[in-house]
């Protein structure tokens, strides 16, 4: 046959993937989708029944879990729509920088310093306020399709 090399480049990044397929059809409320390419919190499903010529269809009602918009979307129940890997990592707050960012301790002892503070006005001030009046707290951070965002907070006693 053809005696040329062939070079493949991979883009690809080794680790697992981002989403996961399920059927429209079994995504309840309070589960997540990836809609319009962005990582959603279900608000309300709802079912029609199949037509003359088709499927039954969902409409998904969802917020997105890193901007708090909400998004609509229908599927035919039969196909499969993409749904994120969404973890939550609780870490102790040790500072937080002038710039905005905050250094988070991890549970192997090492920092985190790559997150921002919360854009989500009643969170920032109870974490400023919090640090400020010298507690220890521990902020509970989402993470799916490569973001990360604190969402919460605890506050585990003085320090």
């Amino acid at each position: 046959m053809s005696d040329e090399e062939h070079h493949f480049e991979s883009k690809a990044d080794a680790g697992a993937s981002k989403t996961y397929p399920q059927q429209a059809g079994t995504i309840r409320k309070n589960g997540y989708i990836v809609i319009k390419g962005r990582p959603c919190k279900v608000v309300e499903v709802s079912t029609s029944k199949t037509g003359k010529h088709g499927h039954a269809k969902c409409h998904f009602v969802v917020i997105d879990i890193f901007n708090g918009k909400k998004l609509e979307d229908i599927v035919p129940s039969s196909h499969n729509c993409d749904v994120p890997h969404v973890t939550r990592t609780d870490y102790q707050l040790i500072d937080i920088s002038e710039d905005g960012f905050v250094s988070l301790l991890t549970e192997n002892g090492n920092t985190r310093d790559d997150l921002k503070l919360p854009t989500d006005d009643s969170l920032l001030t109870q974490i400023k306020e919090g640090f400020n009046d010298g507690k220890d707290l521990v902020v509970t951070v989402m993470s799916s399709m490569g973001e990360d965002q604190i969402c919460a907070l605890k506050d585990i006693g003085p320090k």
